[in-house]
């Protein structure tokens, strides 16, 4: 018996990945987040599956309906959205699991971050502009920020920032992120990416605050900063120029 922790994606079902498919399709146990993955992903679990909807569960609840799979031998396809790795609270899930001997794997998912770089066609990386992602969040009730992880010291690095969970707090990003990225530097909010009713909100530090409000977005978006969101220039990268020779390209 195994507990499959699945990155569903960031929304759009066809979006998931072959095995985290093939992966729902077999398991007798399905138990996903509802609030953040689509029902069409956990369709595709058998007619005689145990489909349970864990967004109204504390942690105990889920893990006892793990340790029931368990101990009837079966196997159980827990459904998260985006990548289990980046706020998936999965780590706490596995501790768990550990402490009552149940073995469990991880299936990776698209990430909200790509997923958003691909619904507004932009490459997050720009040679000369930005070399650097840093995905991080601002404070929050379910978890403080570790030092040195706030906004005025991540901002001194200049990097591309995609912050989750921040929505709501635009007034904190614009004001922390100002002095060091400036108030005309771009910014996308994007709600609910790749899903039917996603929005996409282009603005700047002076002004996103106001256009994400009259759009009445409070939940559910993800926040890009940084100059390669904007119309500046940047040169070709080397990999692809003519005069660059590697190991399968040799003069």
């Amino acid at each position: 018996m195994t507990v499959h922790f699945i990155g569903a994606g960031p929304g759009a079902p066809d979006l998931i990945t072959v095995r985290a498919l093939n992966l729902i399709k077999a398991c007798p146990v399905c138990l996903y987040a509802g609030s953040l993955v689509p029902t069409e992903v956990v369709a595709a679990a058998p007619d005689t599956a145990k489909v349970i909807d864990t967004a109204p569960l504390h942690l105990d609840q889920i893990i006892e309906h793990m340790r029931v799979a368990h101990e009837n031998g079966q196997d159980v396809a827990r459904v998260h959205s985006g990548d289990p790795s980046i706020y998936g609270a999965v780590a706490e899930q596995m501790r768990r699991l550990d402490d009552l001997g149940i073995d469990y794997d991880v299936t990776p998912g698209v990430p909200a971050f790509a997923a958003a770089a691909a619904a507004l066609k932009r490459e997050l990386t720009l040679p000369g502009i930005s070399q650097t992602i840093i995905v991080t969040r601002t404070e929050g009730k379910a978890s403080p920020m570790p030092d040195g992880e706030d906004l005025p010291s991540l901002a001194k690095a200049g990097a591309t920032l995609a912050l989750h969970l921040s929505v709501r707090n635009l007034a904190k990003v614009v004001r922390e992120l100002s002095p060091e990225y400036g108030e005309d530097c771009p910014v996308v909010v994007i709600y609910r990416a790749t899903w039917p009713d996603e929005k996409i909100i282009h603005g700047r530090l002076n002004n996103i605050r106001e256009k994400v409000r009259a759009e009445k977005i409070t939940r559910t978006a993800l926040v890009l900063v940084g100059e390669v969101f904007g119309d500046t220039g940047f040169g070709d990268s080397k990999l692809y120029h003519a005069d660059h020779r590697h190991i399968l390209r040799p003069k």
